[in-house]
């Protein structure tokens, strides 16, 4: 024991004792003045004078700093490759070569194998032939087109001439009628012969017949300009046909270049091999044709993703750009600063909440798969004020306790909400003002209403 401390612990006891004493000694000088007939209000006030003698009490208070505890969280940290791609065969042939292998550093388009695919290539040279043959086609009906449009023009023609040949026939016809009706007059006055009305008679019958005809040969030549304008819409047809023909040929090529172009296996980023399943030679089933080995597993090397599993109680306080500094086991625990990428605003049923921070890799240290601790700096809340853990004299409750506070000279018992607390550190959220005297320590023991002489000591965050 170090000498003196045990008169430095007795101290406040003796100071109790003699406290109680005196108090003992009020009341008796209480009881004997009312046996001789004092009134209590003689008595009250000599009390209070006797009270306010005694000595105030000294104590440390402490001015509320407002700010809120900076608050982090530590988690387990699984790093992952910021991108991974499994490399399937979209068409069925054999391996016919490979640049690359486990390990091998790779840049985003360049060929990592290639396959052989024969019957693709003959494919993609029929399909070639057949839109040759779709284009021949068309300038076929496109020919012949044109050649059906002259025969209606030539129809419209013959319509035409066969129109005028009735106007001339029924002017003949119109003069004969008149012819004959002159004769027949003549004939009925004997003034010619009934020979020369007959004559007449026939020219009438011939003009008539000869209409009769041109007017048939009208029908018929609007028949057959009806004919090839109908020959013109099939050919106009046809040609649509065949122009559908050739969009068919055109896309049947264009798949089996496309299909050409899937032979070739392309990286899809900068990045790095890390599986490979093949040799060359190897027949390589398409995954639509039931290939379930894909050639290669590819990742990007130079930004690493860190999954991180929130609980529930710090997801409210989770932001994104939240910075946070990751430790690698593996690396015997170097550390890596970044800042919260992701959240994902779901829990699992766990009720932990999944999020990301993205991490530059230049070195290529982080590999998928390692394993570390990530402590992420949770935002603070800058309204609540921030006391000393020593300040707290109870706690009742997770989130209540009671502060002292100096006012008009008096120690008062205050009833506090807690909010977090570090250890050195704790947040009052409601109870005490920003400007209020909190008690850090007294030179004695402290009670509601006590007399106390204080010290003001700013806080130090």
């Amino acid at each position: 024991m170090i000498p003196g401390s045990q008169s430095r612990n007795t101290w406040p006891r003796r100071r109790q004792f003699l406290g109680l004493l005196f108090g003992l000694g009020f009341v008796a000088l209480a009881v004997w003045m009312s046996r001789r007939g004092s009134s209590a209000k003689e008595l009250g006030p000599r009390i209070a004078t006797e009270i306010a003698k005694q000595p105030a009490l000294s104590v440390d208070v402490i001015v509320p700093s407002r700010g809120g505890i900076q608050r982090t969280i530590q988690q387990p940290a699984y790093i992952q490759s910021f991108e991974s791609v499994d490399l399937y065969a979209m068409i069925s042939g054999y391996l016919k070569s490979q640049t690359v292998d486990i390990g091998s550093p790779i840049k985003m388009g360049d060929v990592l194998a290639e396959l052989d695919v024969p019957r693709h290539a003959k494919a993609a040279e029929e399909a070639a032939s057949l839109v040759e043959q779709a284009r021949a086609h068309i300038m076929q009906v496109q020919a012949r087109i044109r050649m059906t449009k002259a025969d209606v023009a030539a129809a419209k023609a013959t319509v035409a001439q066969a129109e005028s040949d009735i106007d001339r026939l029924v002017a003949r016809r119109q003069f004969a009628e008149k012819q004959y009706a002159r004769v027949s007059s003549l004939v009925a006055q004997q003034a010619s012969t009934s020979l020369l009305a007959d004559e007449q008679q026939r020219e009438v019958e011939a003009a008539v017949a000869a209409e009769r005809t041109a007017r048939l040969a009208v029908l018929t030549a609007r028949a057959q300009l009806q004919a090839a304008e109908s020959r013109v819409d099939l050919a106009k047809a046809d040609v649509a046909d065949a122009r559908a023909a050739l969009s068919v040929a055109e896309a049947r090529r264009a798949k089996e270049l496309v299909n050409l172009k899937y032979a070739k296996i392309l990286a899809p980023f900068d990045g790095i091999v890390t599986r490979r399943s093949f040799h060359p030679g190897a027949l390589i089933h398409s995954a639509t044709e039931g290939g379930k080995e894909p050639l290669f597993t590819v990742q990007r090397a130079d930004m690493m993703r860190v999954a991180v599993l929130i609980p529930d109680r710090d997801v409210v306080r989770t932001h994104v750009n939240d910075p946070a500094v990751v430790s690698v086991d593996a690396l015997g625990g170097q550390s890596f600063a970044g800042t919260l990428a992701r959240i994902s605003r779901a829990e699992n049923a766990e009720r932990l909440m999944r999020v990301e921070i993205d991490l530059a890799n230049p070195k290529g240290l982080l590999c998928d798969g390692m394993y570390g601790k990530a402590i992420i700096t949770l935002a603070r809340n800058s309204s609540n004020l921030t006391v000393p853990t020593a300040c707290v004299v109870e706690h009742f409750g997770k989130t209540q306790g009671a502060v002292y506070l100096v006012r008009d000279g008096m120690a008062r018992r205050t009833e506090v909400t807690l909010g977090a607390d570090n250890g050195s550190l704790v947040e009052i959220l409601s109870g005490i003002g920003p400007r209020d005297d909190v008690v850090l320590r007294a030179r004695g023991s402290l009670d509601d209403g006590m007399r106390v002489a204080s010290v003001v000591r700013n806080m130090v965050n």
